[in-house]
């Protein structure tokens, strides 16, 4: 493993660990997990400038775990898209490009 990969393996771990600990505080449990608590979970990770998109997908495969997963999914989707860039609207047109 070079210098550049293990940087890259540390600094992904501690993203992970980050993440993790944002849940322990905000969410708890997995059975804790409802619209309130995910939408906080969200916000504290984009506060910590972790990737609300990243965060998702991981509590996405505990979805098993979460009573009310279709409604906690659903609310955690409308907040995605309202807060990150890829939520929004790009529109592009070919005006003064020639």
């Amino acid at each position: 493993m070079s210098e550049h990969q293990f940087s890259h393996f540390i600094n992904e771990l501690s993203i992970q660990t980050k993440m993790e600990n944002v849940w322990s505080y905000t969410c708890g449990s997995w059975e804790n997990c409802n619209e309130a608590t995910i939408q906080y979970f969200l916000a504290q990770c984009l506060d910590y400038n972790i990737d609300p998109q990243f965060c998702m997908s991981w509590v996405e495969q505990h979805k098993a775990e979460i009573p009310n997963w279709a409604d906690v999914s659903q609310t955690s989707l409308g907040w995605v898209n309202q807060h990150t860039s890829t939520g929004s609207a790009i529109s592009i047109t070919d005006e003064g490009l020639s």
